[in-house]
């Protein structure tokens, strides 16, 4: 994005998916998802989020593990690693483990 802005990001896509971006992005990123983002970005800037963070993180990071687990057994998980098994170009860094955000 830094680089070119949204008009790179499609021109470094297939002409599909960037068809795709004209005609559904509008369908995903409606005004209530606009909203919600809003939202969100109201939590950053008024340190609710920091502090949800840092309660969670000081009380063990209960909550954190618990969602990176649950995310862990997303069905994506699954299909992507077994896409990834057929790349031909397999690349990945040695202390990453597949499918976990784990560091």
């Amino acid at each position: 994005m830094w680089e070119g802005g949204i008009a790179k990001q499609r021109w470094s896509v297939s002409d599909t998916a960037e068809y795709g971006d004209y005609v559904s992005g509008p369908r995903v990123v409606t005004p209530e998802v606009k909203e919600s983002m809003k939202a969100i970005l109201a939590d950053i800037q008024n340190g609710a989020f920091a502090k949800r963070f840092i309660d969670d993180q000081d009380n063990g990071a209960e909550g954190f593990l618990a969602l990176r687990a649950k995310e862990e057994t997303h069905p994506i998980e699954a299909t992507g690693k077994e896409l990834r098994s057929l790349f031909a170009w397999k690349q990945q860094d040695e202390d990453y483990v597949d499918g976990s955000a784990a560091r």
